[in-house]
């Protein structure tokens, strides 16, 4: 769900689950993501663009 969701690989939520990056339950020998925990992760690591002056000089 996370990679189609998403557009990332199947790596991907398996790299943050093994970094305990992202919270996570595991079922058995499934593990599961909560969608709020998703949504969460993606929230705080969204960058907002810099909104540009045009005619000054950097």
């Amino acid at each position: 769900m996370w990679s189609s969701y998403h557009g990332a690989t199947v790596r991907f939520p398996r790299r943050l689950i093994e970094e305990r990056r992202i919270t996570f339950v595991k079922v058995g020998r499934h593990v599961r993501i909560p969608e709020p925990a998703v949504e969460a992760f993606i929230a705080t690591h969204t960058v907002q663009p810099v909104a540009r002056r045009y005619g000054s000089v950097a």
